[in-house]
């Protein structure tokens, strides 16, 4: 029987029952108070995930939504949902007597994480012994059953013909052929909230973006970018992988935690309209936020310019251009000689002082201290 003096007043009953969920705070503690079929319910405001505030989620049936990464737990007993009842927060006394709610925060049960193992991609990047290996990713979008011909994705396919060459081990992505979702925000719902590895990609098992993952945190010595310019920028598809590729400059902002070290990066861009500065630009500025080094030359370009645009002959200029393939070999070996240094110098991965906006650590401004505390 809980005494009379540790039930502590939440507010009247009319105005409480207003919200089928709500966020609460009492004596400190986070508190997600449930209104559903005539009654209260008190669970832990905060999800066994990584903290989320299961109060400013949403009721789905008899289950409480986090709004971070979807976790979800009884109203009333507070377990996980079908399969996952061993995942468990602790769920509080509750009761309303002259038309106020009160609870007690004498937990009627406690918290229980069942043991998960760690996705693939959780563990520490280490580069294994072996030749230079260099990934390519091509970024146009195609009907998969009506091809049509690319000429960022022939040059970056000669690329790697002549790192193959060489003696290196090589990897094709073509994004057009991976299931993956668009990014969710979910850095705009908190800092905590965006991961690694990444959410979307831990909870949906048809997401098929940690190929992309494997090849860029853990796999690549090079990575090359190919894309055609899409009215003066880069193709939906790359700006799409790149949304989701936020999470790994993520950890550097929040941890502290830099996924990507002594990797190189080089870029193929090509299109009917002239802006290759532009696009070389925002992708050069964006690789090298995650971490990687770029050569001298980063980038390789062919444009026929505005009034040039003729896609018939661009597409032939491209496959008949002794001088654009032995572009794509000049990047290679400069990538290469540089990938070739950092590999032997075996400098230190972690940056310690970063220049710009992104070097300020989103932990020495938080202002509660207690964002993340648990009962």
């Amino acid at each position: 029987m809980v005494s009379s003096e540790e039930w502590h007043d939440l507010g009247e009953v009319a105005e409480l029952s207003k919200r089928p969920l709500q966020q609460i705070e009492v004596a400190g503690k986070k508190i997600a108070l449930v209104f559903k079929d005539g009654q209260f319910s008190a669970i832990s405001g905060v999800c066994n995930h990584v903290g989320g505030p299961l109060g400013d989620g949403c009721l789905e049936g008899d289950y409480v939504v986090c709004p971070w990464h979807y976790y979800k737990f009884h109203w009333k007993t507070g377990e996980g949902e079908p399969g996952f009842e061993e995942d468990r927060v602790p769920t509080f006394p509750v009761k309303t007597e002259n038309g106020r709610v009160l609870l007690s925060l004498n937990r009627l049960t406690t918290r229980n994480h069942k043991f998960h193992e760690p996705m693939h991609l959780a563990r520490k990047p280490e580069r294994a012994p072996g030749p230079l290996r260099v990934a390519g990713i091509s970024t146009t979008a195609m009907d998969l059953k009506y091809p049509r011909p690319s000429t960022s994705e022939m040059l970056l396919e000669s690329s790697l013909k002549h790192a193959k060459f060489l003696g290196f081990d090589t990897h094709l992505v073509k994004l057009r052929e991976l299931n993956f979702r668009h990014c969710e925000g979910f850095y705009s719902k908190s800092s905590h909230a965006c991961i690694w590895p990444c959410s979307i990609t831990q909870l949906d098992p048809n997401d098929q973006l940690d190929q992309v993952y494997e090849d860029l945190v853990h796999w690549a010595d090079i990575i090359l970018i190919a894309t055609p310019i899409r009215w003066g920028s880069a193709s939906a598809l790359y700006f799409k992988m790149v949304e989701r590729l936020n999470c790994i400059q993520n950890q550097i902002t929040i941890h502290n935690n830099q996924l990507i070290c002594n990797k190189v990066a080089g870029f193929i861009i090509t299109g009917g309209q002239d802006n290759v500065q532009a696009v070389a630009g925002s992708m050069m500025g964006f690789f090298s936020e995650l971490g990687f080094h770029l050569p001298p030359f980063p980038f390789i370009a062919h444009s026929l310019g505005w009034s040039m645009e003729n896609m018939e002959h661009n597409v032939r200029y491209v496959q008949q251009s002794k001088v654009l393939v032995d572009a794509t070999k000049d990047l290679v070996n400069r990538c290469a000689t540089l990938s070739h240094s950092l590999i032997a110098a075996n400098a230190p991965g972690t940056l310690q002082n970063r220049a710009g906006r992104k070097a300020f650590n989103t932990r020495d401004h938080e202002d509660d201290p207690n964002l993340n505390s648990q009962i």
